[in-house]
């Protein structure tokens, strides 16, 4: 099948798949857009947003549609790197015998990720990086498509660790998630009263997702494009030429050369989506929001004058 062929295929199967997570998810179109982008990609994302806002639910719908396993892991405080990755143990015949932990699945559920110790948030960096592992010397990879989606609660700080930097960067989207309007939260109260779940059908399989993702990788891209894409993240950077006007005075830090190469495979993903070869720069702009909203980082002023990330962002186009 050639490349034009399989995006018009895939445009067909990803509005089928936006009906079958419909079936579940009510609302929150954005957020289930982003997501996919985000799995097409082979990137990862981070949900942030308040508890009961059907954040587990709705990976879990997603990994059902795409035929994938998942697996939640609860971050707590107490959690080790062990309870993650996995750990050797004796077996009968005193051998060590590998136990692989929660890991080792194609979509992972990193549950309140900002509530356990930075080294056990570390023994997700390799898995997110590499698609592989180590343990006591041995090294293992993961099944691909490999997906991580990590959520936080925005609210309550006591008692959490900030995800650093680095850790942050790893992250393809970060995605706010909002309440539902009045319309949609009365759909979901009538939808989940009743004794008659919905059901979610898989669409594809683990090959299919991994081919869309080196087809995403194939589809070419104009210069001016990922030109733009370069300079709207160098518009980030504070102290240098390029800067943005809002960014001089309410920025630290800004976007490293990650987020580019980031905007601009989301992009991609973007424009296969509504069925164009290549993507333009009003593709770029869709995505840059959630690329862009967890690279930068805002000064002491930004805060006491309340200017969002959002309102930077915008600055940018």
């Amino acid at each position: 099948m050639s490349d034009v062929a399989a995006i018009e295929k895939f445009v067909k199967q990803f509005q089928s798949l936006k009906d079958e997570i419909a079936k579940v998810i009510i609302g929150q179109d954005q957020v289930v857009n982003e997501i996919l982008i985000s799995i097409f990609s082979g990137g990862h994302s981070l949900l942030i947003g308040v508890p009961g806002l059907a954040k587990t639910l709705m990976v879990n719908t997603i990994a059902q549609a795409l035929g994938l396993d998942f697996k939640r892991i609860q971050f707590t405080p107490d959690l080790m790197p062990s309870d993650i990755l996995g750990s050797e143990i004796l077996d009968e015949d005193r051998h060590f015998k590998f136990i692989k932990g929660p890991i080792f699945s194609n979509i992972i559920l990193a549950d309140e990720i900002n509530r356990t110790p930075p080294k056990t948030q570390a023994a997700l960096l390799e898995a997110m990086q590499e698609r592989a592992v180590t343990v006591a010397g041995h090294h293992y990879k993961l099944s691909l498509p490999y997906f991580v989606l990590a959520t936080q609660n925005p609210i309550e700080q006591e008692g959490t660790y900030p995800l650093p930097e680095a850790q942050l960067d790893r992250f393809m989207f970060a995605i706010n998630l909002d309440y539902p309007t009045f319309k949609e939260e009365v759909e979901v109260v009538k939808a989940t009263t009743n004794d008659a779940p919905a059901k979610v059908s898989a669409l594809f399989s683990a090959q299919e997702i991994v081919d869309i993702q080196h087809l995403i990788r194939r589809i070419p891209v104009a210069d001016n494009v990922i030109e733009y894409a370069v300079a709207m993240v160098g518009k980030t950077r504070p102290n240098t030429k390029a800067a943005a006007d809002l960014v001089k005075t309410y920025v630290d830090w800004g976007a490293g050369p990650r987020a580019s190469q980031n905007l601009i495979l989301a992009a991609k993903t973007h424009a296969a989506i509504q069925g164009k070869f290549s993507p333009d720069i009003e593709d770029v702009q869709a995505v840059a929001q959630g690329i862009l909203l967890h690279r930068i980082i805002k000064n002491y002023k930004a805060e006491a004058e309340g200017i969002s990330e959002e309102q930077i962002i915008k600055s940018l186009f």
